[in-house]
């Protein structure tokens, strides 16, 4: 029954488009076109709930007296709003192909950060008075709020009280009537959870209602649960998930392994970061006379989480596991991510196994795919396997990491050779004390211990991607489409700013070029941030697209089903592909989860990045409070007329020298040479100078730092003005 229901849906939608598209067509009411297809008063229901769905999917919209027209027939545009700080934003068209839409701070309306909303267009991109030339619109309907709560500061005037929120793209304080919570009332300060009401008009503010108290914002613990609340991160297991996790042996019974591959006499390892709770890869590599045989074992957890299952709908949910600076909330429950789904040393341990052949000039010659079960010799870390890598090998251990090493970084060259980019972004990891405050930086550089773990993980994702592509086998993806050739032509206006010269960006030989000429500079950091902002971004879906990036036909997510829901599915996929009857899912059902992934991926990131960003603004703003403030390397990232924009490359954060603290010279603004110059002393500030800087103030609303040169002071010789008697 209800297949049928959902057929007779999807024909009365085919209806309706049929109906609207018709050359005659007149804008109709609800009313109207129910007439119009012959559904009488009884089924005018069915129409509305249709018209509803056309309208959320963009592929109809309303207009003026609630009539419905395609979006193209009257310049309307449908889309994701991204705001900026300073208000304006801009309009994500979601036609494939379509350039975004500029909206103005006054055309906004009352839309926020991340709402879907209907534009129409005002001004074509040939009658803009941009810089870059670009359509204008105004949001004229919100189809979909991103947020139904929003997390914030609570502040007083005399008059009122009213929230700032914590996210700046949400450029609106949100005034409240403070209420008794669990027996507190809010104070000022307060880390606080606000459900918005309706908000109609723009010339007012938006209103809201406190329904969580998190707690004073320089409380320990509360600048991670208001990451968590901004974030709709979950952070408990339902009662059904918990009871079928404990119903999980915890270690590996003798009926599991029945009828799997045995390796538990191989030389098999892990290596993973020195905090890693739960291994999900290792590996086993043997030089042979025709090349290299290359074992890569991947945690089975398909044989543990059933479709289906209580397990399986709460991991499909949360998709992922998140990394926060002193929690991790995982995708499953601890009794699998750290217990007998994590390949720990010396147990035995369910995989799945891709086994390569690679020849001397690491072409890969064969592939083949067993479920196993394993028994690693050894637990390395990063640091560890590092260490064995530069020394001699001593030993049978230091012998085959030596051997690993050879193939990955044969594998490695030719990658770069076939076209794959070095997009790979440095990592500061913020450490933290009991209380959550952090104490210091750690930055976690891609040395070969990493690189050869890549490599390897690449090689047999590849393979199983190329393996379902061939079988025909439903499966997701993960995908990164080519790059839009004008985002491209802005990025490389962006890099000719910075002096830099390169050629035609959408020829990946020039990107890879421009990659190796900032390498190791101090624009480097800004400009990769730059290209990855004009990149697509990558994501899970049902066709094979290839990676961009990577420069690889075909590719998948295999390598860490512990903490990725996508590799689960696929490993259900590649388990099936030799049965008669598979029980893997339809095409339509995994393109509705390769979406859900997909956007669960981006909000844990996003999470994460916001999350180290507030433990280093807190960091900062301790050190104003030190008796002995620390003072650190920065190097020059850009100039400006008001300013010397800086980098601390060992944390990773930039931060503006305002031109007021320069107080030792007048500085005057070259802005073709891009540096400021000290009219009396010739002191000048340009891209790529070192400084000692110290912290000088910090915005936590606005996540801002600001720093002073710790070396520089006053001009003594500088003459002062008379003051007039």
């Amino acid at each position: 029954m209800p297949g049928k229901r959902k057929t007779a849906d999807q024909d009365l939608r085919a209806e309706i488009l049929r109906l609207i598209q018709e050359p005659k067509y007149r804008p109709l009411d609800k009313i109207e076109i129910a007439d119009a297809l012959g559904y009488g008063a009884a089924r005018r229901n069915e129409v509305r709930r249709a018209l509803r769905d056309l309208e959320e999917a963009g592929e109809i919209a309303r207009i003026r007296k609630n009539r419905y027209v395609l979006p193209d027939a009257a310049d309307l545009v449908t889309g994701t709003l991204s705001v900026h700080e300073a208000g304006y934003a801009f309009l994500t068209n979601e036609k494939p192909g379509q350039s975004d839409l500029f909206i103005a701070a006054e055309n906004t309306g009352t839309a926020m950060h991340g709402d879907r909303v209907v534009a129409r267009i005002i001004r074509g991109a040939e009658f803009s008075r941009a810089r870059k030339p670009r359509a204008e619109g105004r949001v004229i309907r919100i189809l979909t709020r991103a947020n139904e709560t929003i997390v914030g500061t609570l502040q007083q005037t005399r008059n009122f009280f009213y929230v700032v929120t914590d996210d700046p793209r949400l450029v609106h304080n949100i005034y409240v009537q403070p209420s008794s919570i669990n027996g507190r009332q809010p104070r000022v300060g307060d880390k606080v959870v606000v459900r918005l009401e309706a908000w109609e008009s723009r010339h007012v503010n938006p209103e809201g209602k406190i329904i969580e108290l998190l707690g004073p914002r320089t409380a320990p613990g509360v600048d991670i649960l208001s990451i968590i609340r901004k974030y709709h991160l979950p952070v408990e297991f339902p009662h059904a998930v918990l009871q079928e996790a404990s119903a999980v042996p915890e270690t590996v019974t003798a009926d599991a392994i029945d009828g799997r591959e045995d390796l538990r006499g191989q030389f098999i390892v892990t290596i993973d970061p020195d905090d890693a709770r739960d291994f999900d890869d290792a590996i086993h590599v043997e030089e042979i006379k025709s090349g290299w045989q290359l074992g890569v074992h991947i945690a089975d957890v398909g044989a543990y989480v059933r479709p289906g299952s209580a397990l399986d709908r709460e991991a499909q949910r949360r998709g992922n596991s998140v990394y926060l600076p002193d929690r991790v909330i995982p995708m499953l429950p601890e009794r699998l991510s750290n217990g007998v789904c994590s390949l720990n040393p010396h147990v035995d341990r369910l995989t799945h196994s891709v086994f390569l052949q690679f020849d001397r000039n690491g072409r890969m010659r064969q592939s083949r795919f067993a479920r196993t079960v394993i028994r690693s010799a050894h637990r390395l870390t990063y640091k560890k396997a590092f260490g064995i890598l530069k020394s001699p090998a001593r030993d049978e251990l230091g012998e085959r990491l030596h051997t690993a090493w050879k193939l990955a970084a044969l594998l490695r060259k030719k990658r770069f050779e076939h076209g794959s980019l070095d997009l790979d972004m440095p990592e500061v990891k913020v450490v933290v004390d009991k209380k959550g405050k952090p104490i210091r930086f750690e930055r976690v550089e891609n040395d070969e211990s990493h690189q050869l773990i890549e490599e390897f993980m690449l090689a047999a994702n590849e393979a199983v991607a190329r393996e379902l592509k061939n079988r025909g086998i439903p499966a997701i993806y993960r995908v990164h489409e080519n790059p839009d050739v004008e985002r491209l032509g802005e990025f490389r206006e962006f890099v000719l700013a910075h002096g830099i010269r390169v050629g035609d960006l959408t020829h990946r030989g020039e990107v890879q070029k421009l990659l190796a000429a900032i390498a190791g500079t101090a624009e480097e950091h800004p400009l990769k941030i730059g290209l990855l902002k004009s990149l697509k971004r990558a994501r899970y879906a049902t066709m094979p697209l290839g990676h961009y990036g990577l420069a690889k036909t075909n590719y998948t997510h295999f390598t860490s089903p512990i903490r990725r829901y996508a590799d689960l599915e696929v490993h259900r996929a590649l388990a099936e592909r030799d049965l008669a009857r598979r029980t893997s899912r339809a095409v339509p059902q995994l393109s509705g989860i390769a979406d859900h992934i997909s956007a669960t991926e981006r909000n844990a990131a996003e999470a994460e990045i916001d999350a180290v960003k507030m433990k280093k603004l807190e960091f900062f703003e301790s050190q104003l409070e030190a008796r002995d403030p620390q003072v650190f390397d920065a190097v020059v990232i850009d100039v400006r007329n008001y300013g010397v924009l800086v980098e601390l490359p060992e944390i990773l954060l930039t931060g503006l020298v305002h031109v007021s603290t320069l107080a030792d010279d007048f500085y005057i603004f070259s802005p073709a040479q891009r540096r400021l110059v000290g009219r009396q002393r010739r002191r000048t500030f340009a891209v790529g100078d070192k400084l000692r800087v110290h912290v000088a103030r910090v915005d936590q609303f606005k996540r801002q730092i600001d720093f002073a040169i710790a070396d520089l002071r006053p001009d003594q010789n500088r003459p002062h003005r008379r003051r007039r008697k």
